[in-house]
């Protein structure tokens, strides 16, 4: 998962940061690996906070530009690149907010398009819950204990979290 969400950041970080002369060319793949760890991060902060819930919502088409998620995702990623890269803030909100929004929205598409792979929920989910999240307990919770055959996109969809 890890690889393929550097990957999908790599895609995206043209202007925000391989074409931003506020971000040395030689630290142009520092700064989007501090953008995959801050997306990653704040992933990992929701499931540990209890707040499985947002995490769905943004699967869920929900609106990602005014997710807290997102912001703290992004919030994350302005202090790191003040801090890490000497960036000033509103340099560095600029970018986050070029970038953040932008790759989380991409990263959900995929997630929810059946024929693409690079990502699934459920694998999501055990990634963040750094193996200390039961996914098969969440998805009981989601579903009423009712277990079918067709994974946890299925499950969710059925209850009406994700379109048909």
């Amino acid at each position: 998962m890890l690889d393929n969400l550097l990957d999908l950041v790599k895609q995206h970080a043209g202007d925000a940061i391989i074409n931003n002369p506020a971000i040395p060319n030689e630290r142009n793949d520092e700064a989007i690996s501090t953008a995959t760890s801050s997306i990653f991060d704040g992933l990992k902060n929701a499931v540990g906070n209890g707040n499985i819930g947002d995490i769905m919502s943004l699967f869920n088409g929900g609106n990602i530009t005014n997710s807290g998620i997102m912001q703290n995702i992004q919030g994350g990623f302005v202090g790191d690149l003040m801090s890490k890269f000497g960036v000033d803030p509103s340099t560095a909100t600029n970018i986050a907010g070029n970038l953040i929004p932008t790759v989380l929205q991409k990263f959900v598409t995929k997630t929810n398009d059946p024929n693409d792979s690079s990502f699934d929920l459920q694998g999501i989910l055990s990634k963040v819950g750094g193996g200390n999240l039961d996914v098969q307990s969440l998805i009981g919770q989601f579903t009423g204990g009712q277990q079918g055959g067709g994974g946890l996109m299925d499950s969710l969809k059925g209850l009406g979290l994700f379109g048909n």
